[in-house]
């Protein structure tokens, strides 16, 4: 594996960056570049939403919920994987297309005539897409720092080149074609990995034998870590408050959305993206199971370890696909959601000029992009090497601060009472909660919160959901039911103003845009 590694990593990042990059020529206008000028076919949006949706915490970090948790969160990762991109294409997508969105914030423009709920979407939106790209940058990172001669910054800064790269040239056809190969080294990959890990371990009855070994040393309740909510429904559900509700607000679905070629391609396009991501994740957890009957659950096999250990003992060239597959899954969710970033930096953020051409606006989002990518990357190497700042906590903070601009969403396209500030107050209030109760449980965890003897029933409910589990009550739950709240009672208690008399029109189909959206 000592030479294989290095070299499968030189290749890989080589032949990934290429490809995206040979795409410049499809991506010469602004559409080109942020929407695939809206020719992309239902297995391009497949495989892009897919890729996108996957990600680390889709395979390396289910195998390690596996281990840790039990094989309940191989199961209902790739549930809440399914359902968020069946949400969106069933229920949001469409619409993204009718009105020929860039970013998701522009709808809320187009609705009331003022930009502020636009601009206060993308900063819910964009509060998760800092931490996304900064994890890519630092999981690559890692890896080429551990498996070659260069430094942790030196591994960002690669990740920097690789992603500035090929999405500022490429644009969406260069993360779609590549998600097309990353998916599929993914799947083939962890695929060969298990079965491969199967035979080595003597059988599936012998896998099961020696996990069940494992959790007896480890006093651990057998049925409840293979069974299917086996960590109790209340888990269960705030995944999918945290893996699946935020998703309709997740910018890069509407660049995805208004890439289809035909508005009845976006639904089976996200469902069959959903089963294929959702196929990734479960094969994560079946090389988490194999991974627990061969170390026990306390081998220390942390981040993209826990895939390739096992494959690397199994054969050099195995570990090698594995790390192939490790890659795969980081470069197809970072290179989208880069993309995403910086389209909503240049037509949520700068201001509005009807005047800018194709040409300035092209310029703008491949200039915003290799700006992202690097500071992304320093960011990246500073939580590595001068913080002891958790990736998870980042990333659980931020798919909740996305939830208040999806419900706000749902209020937008499905009730028409829905007005400027209801959404503006629901997504202000909800986002602020999430930034609140997030901030209580760090404060609460810190100074080891304790509720006292005399305390009454309400305080020591409140001290217990500051510190359940070590963690908290998710802020997800906040972020949900704060905005589902506010955004009706502030509509109703306010005039309906700004509304456009061919919105609902467009919303419903029966009359076309003319222009590329709003912003």
């Amino acid at each position: 594996m000592d030479a294989i590694a290095p070299a499968t990593i030189v290749v890989y990042l080589v032949a990934a960056t290429a490809v995206g990059s040979l795409m410049a020529r499809r991506a010469g206008s602004s559409a080109g570049w942020a929407v695939a000028g809206g020719g992309m076919s239902t297995a391009m949006v497949a495989f892009g939403v897919a890729g996108t949706r996957i990600g680390g915490a889709g395979t390396y970090g289910v195998a390690g919920d596996v281990i840790t948790g039990g094989v309940w969160n191989l199961w209902w990762y790739g549930i809440n994987t399914f359902l968020a991109l069946a949400i969106v294409g069933i229920f949001f997508g469409v619409y993204y297309r009718r009105f020929r969105l860039h970013t998701v914030g522009e709808l809320f423009t187009i609705r009331f005539g003022t930009r502020r709920c636009q601009w206060l979407t993308s900063l819910c939106v964009q509060t998760e897409y800092v931490v996304v790209n900064l994890i890519e940058a630092y999981v690559i990172g890692v890896i080429l720092s551990t498996l070659t001669p260069l430094s942790m910054f030196g591994g960002v800064m690669v990740a920097a080149v690789i992603f500035s790269t090929y999405v500022s040239l490429g644009g969406l056809w260069g993360t779609a074609v590549t998600n097309l190969i990353h998916c599929s080294v993914v799947l083939v990959g962890l695929l060969w990995v298990g079965l491969a890990g199967i035979e080595q371990l003597g059988g599936w009855p012998e896998v099961t034998a020696a996990v069940g070994g494992q959790l007896d040393a480890a006093s651990r309740n057998e049925t409840a870590w293979w069974g299917f909510a086996g960590a109790g429904w209340l888990p269960v559900i705030g995944m999918f408050f945290a893996a699946a509700v935020h998703t309709p607000a997740a910018s890069v679905y509407t660049n995805y959305s208004t890439a289809a070629r035909a508005e009845r391609q976006i639904a089976p396009a996200f469902l069959l993206g959903g089963l294929i991501a959702a196929a990734m994740s479960v094969l994560a957890g079946l090389i988490g199971i194999l991974t627990t009957a061969r170390y026990g659950l306390d081998a220390g096999l942390g981040g993209y370890r826990n895939l390739t250990t096992l494959a690397s003992e199994i054969d050099p060239v195995v570990g090698g696909v594995a790390l192939a597959a490790v890659l795969a899954a980081v470069i197809s969710s970072g290179g989208p959601i880069l993309l995403s970033s910086a389209t909503m930096v240049v037509d949520d953020w700068l201001p509005a000029d009807r005047r800018r051409t194709s040409e300035q606006r092209l310029k703008a989002y491949r200039v915003t992009t290799t700006v992202y990518a690097f500071v992304a990357a320093v960011a990246a190497w500073y939580v590595a090497t001068r913080t002891s700042i958790s990736i998870l906590d980042l990333l659980l903070f931020g798919f909740a601060m996305v939830v208040p601009p999806a419900v706000a969403l749902g209020y937008l396209i499905y009730w028409r009472r829905t007005t400027e500030q209801g959404a503006w107050w629901g997504m202000a209030v909800g986002y602020g909660a999430g930034l609140v109760w997030f901030a209580a449980i760090k404060i609460a965890l810190a100074v080891g919160l304790t509720a006292p003897e005399s305390a009454g029933p309400v305080l020591r409910l409140l001290v217990e959901a500051l510190t359940v589990g070590g963690e908290g009550v998710d802020p997800s739950y906040f972020t949900f039911f704060v905005p589902l709240a506010v955004v009706p009672i502030v509509s109703l208690m306010t005039p309906e103003d700004g509304t456009r008399g061919d919105f609902h029109e467009v919303l419903s189909g029966r009359k076309p845009v003319a222009d590329e959206g709003g912003g």
